[in-house]
């Protein structure tokens, strides 16, 4: 039986306070409509560690040096990591066909950094267009990936998925790029280990942005709709400081940064919308 969240604390100031601390530290805001969400999310995590209420766990994770790890099951509960491949496709088409092209004829190498990842569908998809181009033999490309959930990375750098993640997908590519295996499909070697790294990376983190993000291209998509305005422009900032020159910042096409930044500028790449870091300079 699931735990029950009104006895935790549901409605509670406590519960208000709760919720400040996961948008503080994770980014993720839940208004007044959406608080119910969280408090039966995080309902069996306050069960599972003995506490009797979601004050209990609110002083756990603020005050006890034990409580740092907690985030990572708490980002775990809290992570909607719903996607599929093609997803978007027209800005992974921009990037594939034109950006990293641009790149690799510039300096030789291009660098892109996918967060989140989720369980890896979106580098993926990136990586057999790219693959398709033949660009991997043309020049150095990066793909690395991050998230927020370990349980979400465990799962693509398992490489694992079910029919519901190719609901897009054109059949050929399904069929060149995955294997079947015990009812699901199996992404090929060689693709996966296109994606050089998947590791845990909370966009709220300022130091956690700033080691990967010297990169040429970030995949920051979908995540921003779960986020407070501050908290985009906070992450957008961060990005824009580490970022190369031009940077290339794509987001969801649910989302929009025109009332946040003025440091990219939102242009039309191919059939597809990108913001490009609007700072001049080169670098490394």
């Amino acid at each position: 039986m699931l735990p029950d969240a009104d006895k935790l604390g549901r409605g509670t100031a406590a519960m208000m306070l709760l919720r400040d601390l996961v948008h503080e530290r994770t980014g993720l805001h839940y208004d007044d409509g959406r608080c119910d969400t969280m408090a039966d999310r995080l309902a069996p995590l306050v069960s599972a560690r003995g506490f009797g209420s979601f004050l209990d766990y609110y002083y756990f994770l603020k005050y006890d040096p034990a409580g740092e790890a907690e985030w990572v099951p708490v980002l775990d509960a809290l992570s909607v990591t719903e996607t599929y491949f093609w997803r978007e496709i027209d800005q992974l088409r921009a990037i594939a066909h034109v950006i990293v092209p641009q790149l690799i004829q510039r300096k030789g190498v291009a660098r892109v950094w996918c967060v989140p990842c989720a369980t890896g569908e979106e580098p993926l998809t990136l990586a057999m267009l790219l693959d398709q181009q033949g660009l991997f033999e043309r020049g150095s490309i990066e793909i690395r990936a991050s998230d927020g959930s370990e349980a979400a990375l465990a799962k693509a750098r398992e490489g694992l998925y079910r029919e519901r993640s190719f609901r897009a997908l054109p059949r050929h590519l399904l069929e060149q790029y995955f294997t079947p295996e015990a009812g699901r499909w199996r992404v090929v070697s060689r693709l996966h280990q296109r994606v050089l790294s998947w590791d845990r990376v909370n966009l709220m983190d300022e130091t956690d942005v700033r080691r990967r993000g010297r990169v040429d291209v970030v995949l920051c998509r979908n995540v921003f709709i779960y986020f407070s305005e501050p908290g985009i422009r906070h992450v957008v900032d961060t990005l824009a400081e580490v970022m190369n020159t031009p940077g290339y910042l794509c987001v969801g096409a649910a989302e929009s940064l025109l009332r946040v930044t003025t440091r990219f500028d939102l242009q039309q790449i191919a059939d597809a919308f990108v913001y490009v870091k609007r700072t001049h300079g080169e670098a490394a």
